[in-house]
């Protein structure tokens, strides 16, 4: 069974690894085996995150790369290739939001800047289709297999307020996902798989403020996504990790297509 979920000699890229979930993701694949290739457009962040990760030069690549940047992407691609020749695992996971495309409280509908609108969408489906493209690319040279895994939202299935272009791009994700893992299965013979992570409400930089106070109490905000979540608590970032390597191991060879919640039975709950 462990030989199932052993990802030695698979080598994995991962966009937004630099992040608290995504470092967690890391962790994860670098402790089944695989060698991980971090890509941001931030060294900085490159740095700090392969430090955390224990900075280990055989097994951790570090690569200057925007999602929303093709031409950034295929020098990361001719990087990577020069440094490990191959890539069996894509992780879609870069994202964000923007004010913007939220709407506050007290705000309507119609106070959301499209500009905005436009760059979440553009960050989030367009930063995941980007680089399927261009890294998926190399997951079918020299009749090669592997697994793409994309990062989608709770905000993608059902109407969660205020996050109005989050959710849009999040939405299209799913979609793509879906749309994706059929056309790669049947162009490639079923050695491409393409799955999705909808993780729920996990702590990090970018929804701290929003979901907890200066003194780690919560806002109502917070308290209504854990009176909604059964478990009522929020995820740990490393709870993500073992949904990303059976998605990426052989332990779901037969898997493709579908969005797997790491939720605490967020999505399962009516609310009554």
């Amino acid at each position: 069974m462990s030989e199932l979920f052993n990802l030695t000699g698979k080598n994995a890229l991962l966009t937004g690894g630099t992040g608290a979930l995504g470092t967690a993701m890391a962790r994860g694949l670098l402790a089944s085996g695989a060698r991980v290739a971090l890509l941001s457009r931030n060294p900085e962040n490159l740095t700090s995150a392969k430090e955390e990760l224990g900075g280990d030069p055989e097994n951790i690549l570090l690569l200057r790369g925007d999602v929303t940047d093709a031409a950034s992407l295929r020098d990361a691609a001719d990087e990577l290739r020069k440094e490990w020749g191959k890539l069996d695992i894509l992780v879609n996971a870069a994202g964000g939001n923007r004010p913007g495309a939220t709407i506050g409280p007290d705000q309507t509908f119609f106070d959301l800047q499209m500009e905005d609108f436009a760059g979440v969408s553009k960050l989030n489906l367009d930063g995941t289709v980007i680089p399927s493209l261009i890294f998926g690319k190399m997951l079918t040279e020299n009749g090669g297999s592997g697994s793409i895994v994309n990062i989608s939202s709770m905000a993608a299935d059902r109407a969660i307020t205020r996050v109005v272009g989050y959710s849009a791009a999040k939405a299209g994700i799913d979609n793509f996902t879906r749309w994706l893992a059929v056309e790669m299965a049947r162009k490639y013979n079923g050695k491409i798989r393409v799955n999705a992570i909808a993780p729920g409400f996990f702590i990090g930089e970018q929804n701290r403020r929003l979901l907890l106070n200066e003194d780690d109490t919560l806002t109502a905000r917070g308290q209504t996504i854990l009176t909604n979540t059964p478990m009522n608590r929020f995820g740990e970032a490393e709870e993500l990790m073992s949904t990303l390597v059976y998605l990426c191991a052989d332990a779901s060879s037969f898997v493709t297509g579908i969005v797997v919640p790491v939720d605490g039975g967020f999505s399962a709950f009516s609310g009554v």
